[in-house]
């Protein structure tokens, strides 16, 4: 980082405390806007320090809003953390409908375009890929195996071909199996799939007939499937179906589409105390420029939306997408307190490693990835949006279940902005965005784009610019690293009883 640059930053006027941009000493004098600080503490980088004294009992401020209680008095210059600030989240909330004074972002042509795969429905890929999903996990391996033959046999003709296996399916009663139905019959309709292979057992809870039957009529003309336990040679079925399948899916081509048709899946993993000031918001730039030329940003993980949900409240399109938003996020709360956990069981680990101390600091970073667009759904579980707009999606914090949804539900790339960093990837082309510098030239093979550069002071546009210039080189067939490290999974949402 340039010597020159400042050693801390706090994000607005309002704030009780700073953010270190580097690790701080003992005794160094940190200025802060037109104040000299005095360090009484060491400081890692990425966590914070107090710029005004705060009593013990008051809410200390970050982002403009409370991110917690301070446990004791804090004076000027203190570390900031786990161990002298706490959570002011409980239980449930009561809200009222006060939407923004302040005018919604505004709709903007944009000349912008992507090569993409338009679909009957109207709907447009980022990929042409086959996909091989299951009823049940007792055929993921032969759905892996299947996968293997026919990407060695029809290599070229079309972007892929992939199977995404899971261990659920059986065993399962009520909502669980209602989400693993429902979830992959989501994942068939995706506009990156080109065409779909869907295979059972036979003898499974998960049946295929109750799964088709969840797909609409005028989405299974590129969908085949059939039961294992119904064919002889299992292998050989699969890979004449993906022939057929194959056969089908190269007759479209790509083609050029403007940015009103691209979905953008919003996800924060392994965050850090940069994440909310530079690949968050940066993420939520994009979301803001997307969304105002006409196209879809979803935004997930409502555990991480606990003491931030009054932002996205104010921006709801409507009071019902409003009384939507209220009842997504105490819905979630409730299912902590059936389960008897609080609320607040966040940040992880590796967060606060990070110098995130509490779920409320945590969710006013991760939702600016929804920059200032309007609200305009709110969807549950394995459901597919379908507005354009910003839609509220709902599924946990959990990276693997909240990334699988986001696909389900339409995303046709995820932008997946970490401070740790992860190689995880999903079906549609994920995006990963570093919060810091150091992370992006650790992890090259990681990492798809440093947002850390913003913390050595380069032009915010001209960053986005260039975030925005990659996002549509992968749109238009560009692979990402998680494709190159051929890291493609799914995971599903499992919340009862396992006969």
């Amino acid at each position: 980082m340039n010597s020159a640059l400042p050693a801390a930053y706090r994000i607005t006027a309002r704030d009780d405390v700073a953010i270190a941009l580097r690790d701080l000493n003992v005794g160094e004098q940190i200025t802060i806007d037109d104040q000299t600080v005095t360090l009484r503490d060491p400081v890692g980088r990425g966590h914070k320090f107090a710029v005004r004294a705060i009593a013990a009992s008051q809410p200390v401020c970050k982002y403009g809003w409370p991110i917690g209680r301070a446990k004791t008095d804090i004076p000027v210059g203190a570390h900031v953390h786990t161990h002298n600030v706490s959570t002011r989240l409980a239980g449930l909330d009561e809200y009222r409908y006060e939407p923004a004074s302040e005018s919604a972002l505004q709709a903007q042509s944009s000349s912008a375009t992507f090569m993409g795969y338009r679909r009957p429905d109207g709907r447009v890929g980022t990929r042409n890929e086959i996909w091989i999903l299951c009823t049940v996990g007792c055929v993921g391996r032969t759905a892996e195996r299947i996968a293997r033959l026919a990407s060695q046999r029809f290599a070229g003709r079309v972007d892929g071909i992939h199977a995404f296996p899971h261990q659920f399916g059986c065993s399962q009663l009520g909502g669980d199996l209602d989400r693993t139905r429902k979830l992959t019959a989501a994942l068939a309709c995706h506009p990156n799939a080109g065409g779909v292979l869907i295979l059972g057992l036979g003898c499974e809870s998960n049946q295929l007939d109750k799964l088709l039957a969840d797909i609409p009529a005028n989405q299974r003309a590129h969908i085949k499937s059939f039961a294992a336990q119904s064919t002889t040679d299992e292998t050989q079925a699969g890979l004449q179906a993906v022939e057929e399948l194959v056969q089908l899916a190269e007759r479209t081509k790509r083609e050029p589409c403007p940015l009103s048709t691209l979905s953008i899946g919003l996800k924060c993993g392994g965050s850090d105390g940069f994440s909310g000031i530079t690949a968050n918001p940066l993420v939520g730039r994009i979301a803001d420029r997307v969304t105002a030329a006409g196209g879809a940003a979803i935004l997930t993980e409502i555990p991480e939306v606990f003491g931030a949900e009054r932002l996205l409240m104010q921006r709801a399109a409507s009071e019902q997408v409003f009384d939507g938003i209220v009842s997504v996020v105490n819905d979630f709360k409730d299912y902590f307190i059936r389960n008897h956990q609080p609320v607040h069981e966040n940040p992880s680990p590796g967060n606060i490693a990070g110098g995130i101390t509490t779920l409320e600091e945590k969710s006013l970073g991760a939702v600016q990835k929804g920059g200032h667009a309007t609200v305009t759904e709110v969807i549950r579980y394995a459901e597919r949006s379908s507005k354009p707009g910003l839609t509220l999606l709902e599924a946990p914090g959990n990276d693997g279940i909240s990334s699988t949804a986001l696909v389900a539900a339409g995303a046709t790339i995820v932008l997946f902005t970490t401070g740790r960093g992860t190689p995880l990837g999903f079906p549609a082309p994920t995006l990963k965005i570093s919060s810091n510098s150091a992370l992006a030239q650790n992890k090259p093979h990681w990492i798809d784009f440093d947002a850390g550069r913003l913390l050595a002071g380069e032009d915010t546009e001209q960053v986005t610019d260039e975030f925005l210039q990659l996002i549509i080189a992968t749109a238009s067939g560009q692979p990402a690293r998680n494709e190159l490290n051929e890291e493609r999974e799914i995971a599903i949402w499992k919340d009862g009883v396992t006969l």
